[in-house]
C-alpha cells in the first residue's frame, strides 16, 4: 500500500539534507524515497538490541535445524530469521569453484569460542578489499547451519563497520534501527549511518505535517498510539516493547482503511430497487432433493439456506461459495438455479473450459432427468447450427438453464430475464468478465434494469484471513463437511528408488479395471531445470514400463482441441494411464481414475498438489496419491544450506501425507508462501501492506473489520467531521474505486 510517494523532480528535496547531495538523492529517488514524507514512511525493517547482541556460540545452538521428516512438519514454516552480531574478521580466503567462478569465504569470531562464515558470490573483489583481518563489523543476515562442521554461514550479509568506541556503545546502548539498503543505495554511498542521520534531521518537521487519519474514538477504544508517536517510536525506539506497540498501531491503520473500503463497496451494492426478489419455495428443487440417492450434508443445507436467503432478500446477491474438491458444490448450485427457474428467471453457469462446461451440462441433465427444464449449452467450439439454435432458445427464454464458457458474454448473446449467474472456478475469470455478465443480465429485464444474483464458486480453499481481505466485499459460504460416503485418498511419499514398486501397483489397479494419472512438472526436457518432463517419460512409459497398457499424453503446448480430446478419451476409458502436466489441475471428473502419481513432487506448490490429488477419488473405489521425490531429500533434511526452499518442500510433502483437509492445507500454504503468491492475489485486488501480515495478524483483521463495518453503520457516508481524515485517506489510497457510499 503506497503512502503517497511524490514523483521524481529535476531538483530533489532530499539533496539539501546534510550528507545527501544530488547523487545520493537520485539514488534514493530510484527507490521511491523522494520527499521527507517518503523518508519517514520508509520505516526500519528491523532493530538491533544493543544490550543483548547474541554470540556466535549461542546462535549455533539456536539454529540447529530439526529433522523435518520425523517431526510435525505442517507447523514448521520458517527455518531461520535474520540475526545481527558484532564480530571481527579472522580470515579471508578467495576460492575458485566449479567452472572458474570466484567466491569469498570470510571467517568471523567474537570471542565466544565459535566462529561463523560469511560467503560472497557477487562483488568478490569489492568485499576482499573491504573485509580485512582485525576489522570489526555489525553483521546482519539469515544464517544457515551446516551440521557436518557445526558451523553457521551467512550468504551476502549486510555489513556496517564499527570502531572500538562504537563496540562499547553497543555493549551498553539501547535499540538501533536498521533500514533497508539496496545495492544501488550502497553504490551511491548511502549506508546505514547516513540513513539514520537523514531521519534524525527531518523527522520532527515532517511529523508536524502528517494528519492523524484515525478517528479519536477509535484511538481511545483500541488504546492506540497516535500516528506521530508511532512513527517517532519506529525511527527512534525507546524499547523493543514500544516498537511493537507502534507497529501494531500502523498495522491497525492499514487494515482498518482497507476494511473500510470493503465495507463501503458492500454498502454501495445494497440498492433494494436493483434486486430480484424471489420466493424461497421451489417445487423443482424439493423434487430433486427427494430423488437424490444420498442425503445432503449439514454443511450443504446450511449453505443452501444462506444462498436462498440472499435470493429472497430483494437485494442483489454477491456470494462466494467455497468448498473443497468433492464437497458437493455442484448440487448446491443446481438447487439454487432451480429456485431461480421456479421464480420465472433464466439462470446460467460459466466454467473455464469447454470440457468442464460439458460435464456440468451432463450432470445437470442427468439430475433433472425427465423434468420440463430446458438446459442448453453455449461454448466456443459449437458448430454454427447448434450455436444459432442455442442463441434463439436463450433470447426467447425457452432455455431456462444455460451452461457455457466465455462464449456466454459474447456480443450476440441476448438473455431473457436473467436472474442468477453461477461462476465455477471463479479465480479463472477476471472482474471485468463478471461485470459484463451482470450488465447483460440487467439489460435482459424489459420492465427496468434488475441486477442478477451472483454466486461464484471455488474449489480452492481460501484461509479465512485471506478470504476476509480478498473477498471482503462478498458474503462467504463454506462447505466444510465432506459427504459421508466419500473415501479419503491414501497419500504416500515415495522416493525415486522405490518407483518400480509403484509402477507394479498401477499395473495391478489397471488390470482390475481402474485408471491412473502420472503428472510431470515439465512438458519437455530442460537443460536449466533438473526435473522430469511429460513428453520424454511418456515415450519411456509407453515403450518400457507399460508396453501392455494404453498410454495417453496431455500437456499445455497442445492446442485446446487436442487437450479436450485427450481428456474425453481418458474419460471414455480409451486410455489406461494419462501422462500429463498440471493442465489437469482444473479438469473434469473421471470417476474411474483412482491413482495419481506426481513426479518431482517437491517442485510443486501445496495448493497445486492438493488440486492435482483432487482429480482422483471421484468414484466408489479407494484412491491413492503417490508423491515422488528424490532420494537425497531423505538424507539431507537437516541441511538448509540449499536455502529454506528445501525445508519448505519437505513441509509441503509431509502436510499432503498427513491430511486431505483442504482448509488446513490452505492455512499451511499461506504461512509458507505468504498471501501475495496464494491464488495470484497480486492480480486480484489485494494491496501490498507495508506493516500488516495476513498470516500472523488474523486476530487484528477481525478487529479492524468489525470496527470498519460498525463505523459505516453509524455514518454510511462518512460525513461527520471526525471521519473526514479517514475518508480522505481511503479515497487517496484507492482512488475512490467503488466507493459509491462514501463519495
Amino acid at each position: 500500500m503506497s503512502d503517497g510517494t511524490a514523483s521524481t523532480a529535476r531538483i530533489l528535496p532530499l539533496q539539501y539534507v546534510k550528507g545527501v547531495g544530488p547523487r545520493r538523492a537520485e539514488a534514493l529517488a530510484k527507490e521511491g524515497i523522494v520527499t521527507p514524507l517518503d523518508v519517514v514512511m520508509n520505516v526500519p525493517r528491523g532493530y538491533v538490541d544493543r544490550t543483548a547482541a547474541p554470540s556466535i556460540a549461542a546462535l549455533v545452538e539456536r539454529y540447529r535445524v530439526p529433522d523435518l521428516w520425523n517431526g510435525d512438519a505442517s507447523h514448521i514454516v520458517k527455518v531461520t530469521s535474520e540475526i545481527s552480531i558484532i564480530a571481527t574478521i579472522a580470515d579471508v580466503r578467495q576460492k575458485t569453484v566449479g567452472k572458474g567462478r570466484s567466491m569469498l569465504a570470510v571467517t568471523i569470531a567474537d570471542g565466544s569460542g565459535a566462529t561463523a562464515q560469511l560467503v560472497f558470490w557477487n562483488m568478490v573483489q569489492y568485499y576482499s578489499k573491504l573485509l580485512k583481518e582485525g576489522k570489526t563489523f555489525l553483521v546482519s543476515g539469515v544464517p544457515d547451519y551446516e551440521p557436518r562442521w557445526n558451523q553457521l554461514s551467512i550468504h551476502h550479509p549486510e555489513l556496517e563497520e564499527i570502531d572500538a568506541e562504537e563496540v562499547e556503545q553497543f555493549r551498553t546502548g539501547s535499540t538501533l534501527p536498521k533500514y533497508p539498503l539496496t545495492q544501488g543505495l550502497r553504490n551511491a554511498g548511502v549506508n546505514m549511518r547516513l540513513m539514520r542521520s537523514i531521519v534524525e534531521q527531518i523527522l520532527e518537521s515532517t511529523l508536524a505535517e502528517i494528519t492523524e487519519p484515525l478517528p479519536s474514538s477509535i484511538l481511545s477504544a483500541r488504546s492506540l498510539m497516535s500516528k506521530h508517536d508511532a512513527l517517532r517510536e519506529l525511527h527512534q525506539p525507546t524499547s523493543l516493547a514500544h516498537v511493537e506497540r507502534a507497529r501494531y498501531r500502523m498495522k491497525y491503520e492499514e487494515l482498518f482503511v482497507f476494511e473500510l473500503l470493503l465495507a463501503a463497496r458492500r454498502t454501495s451494492r445494497r440498492n433494494p430497487e436493483a434486486g430480484l426478489p424471489m420466493q424461497a419455495k421451489s417445487a423443482r428443487a424439493r423434487a430433486l432433493v427427494d430423488s437424490l440417492p444420498f442425503a445432503l450434508t449439514t454443511a450443504q443445507k446450511r449453505v443452501i439456506h444462506e444462498i436462498v436467503s440472499d435470493m429472497t432478500s430483494g437485494l442483489p446477491m454477491n456470494r462466494l461459495l467455497q468448498g473443497d474438491v468433492g464437497s458437493g458444490k455442484t448440487i448446491v448450485a443446481i438447487l439454487c438455479m432451480l429456485n431461480a427457474v421456479d421464480n420465472g428467471y433464466q439462470t446460467l453457469i460459466m466454467a473455464p473450459t469447454e470440457i468442464l462446461a460439458e460435464q456440468h451440462l451432463h450432470s445437470i441433465r442427468r439430475m433433472l432427468g425427465d423434468t420440463d427444464v430446458t438446459v442448453v449449452q453455449l461454448v466456443g467450439g459449437q458448430n454454427k447450427r447448434a450455436r444459432k439454435e442455442a442463441l434463439s432458445l436463450i433470447e426467447s427464454g425457452q432455455a431456462q438453464i444455460v451452461v457455457g464458457t466465455h462464449a456466454l458474454f459474447e456480443a450476440d448473446v441476448q438473455y431473457h430475464k436473467l436472474g442468477l449467474i453461477v461462476i465455477d472456478e471463479q479465480h479463472r475469470f477476471g472482474v471485468a468478465q463478471r461485470a459484463e455478465l451482470r450488465r447483460m443480465g440487467r439489460a435482459s429485464h424489459t420492465d427496468g434494469p434488475r441486477t442478477p444474483h451472483l454466486l461464484v464458486m471455488s474449489a480452492t480453499p481460501i484461509p479465512r484471513t485471506l478470504s476476509m481481505t480478498l473477498y471482503g466485499d462478498l458474503d462467504a459460504s463454506v462447505i466444510d463437511e465432506m459427504p459421508a460416503n466419500r473415501k479419503s485418498i491414501h497419500t504416500t511419499i515415495v522416493f525415486e528408488s522405490a518407483l518400480d514398486g509403484v509402477f507394479d501397483f498401477i499395473r495391478r489397479e489397471v488390470q482390475a479395471g481402474r485408471q491412473a494419472y502420472i503428472v510431470y512438472p515439465l512438458v519437455e526436457k530442460s537443460e536449466k531445470i533438473e526435473a522430469k518432463s511429460a513428453i520424454e517419460h511418456y515415450e519411456h512409459l509407453r515403450e518400457i514400463v507399460f508396453p501392455d497398457l494404453r498410454i495417453g499424453l496431455l500437456h499445455g503446448q497442445m492446442g485446446w482441441a487436442e487437450k479436450e480430446e485427450a481428456m474425453r478419451a481418458f474419460l471414455h476409458r480409451d486410455f489406461d494411464v494419462l501422462v500429463s502436466t498440471t493442465v489437469i489441475e482444473v479438469g473434469i471428473d473421471v470417476p474411474n481414475a483412482s491413482i495419481m502419481l506426481i513426479e518431482n513432487a517437491e517442485r510443486f506448490g501445496l495448493s497445486q498438489l492438493h488440486q492435482l490429488r483432487g482429480r482422483v477419488g471421484r468414484g466408489a473405489d479407494q484412491s491413492f496419491c503417490f508423491l515422488v521425490t528424490k532420494d537425497h531429500f531423505r538424507y539431507h533434511v537437516s541441511k538448509p544450506s540449499s536455502s529454506e526452499d528445501r525445508a519448505k518442500s519437505i513441509v509441503r510433502l509431509k502436510t499432503m501425507e498427513e491430511t486431505t483437509d483442504g482448509f488446513r492445507i490452505a492455512e499451511v500454504d499461506l504461512r509458507l508462501r505468504g498471501p501475495g503468491d496464494v491464488l495470484g492475489v497480486r492480480q486480484s485486488g489485494l494491496p501490498e501492506f507495508r506493516f500488516a501480515d495476513l498470516v500472523t495478524d488474523a486476530t487484528l483483521i477481525v478487529v479492524t473489520r468489525e470496527d470498519a463495518f460498525a463505523l459505516l453503520e453509524r455514518d454510511p457516508h462518512l460525513r461527520a467531521m471526525e471521519h473526514a481524515a479517514v475518508k480522505k485517506e481511503v479515497l487517496r489510497l484507492f482512488d475512490g474505486a467503488g466507493l459509491l457510499s462514501v463519495a
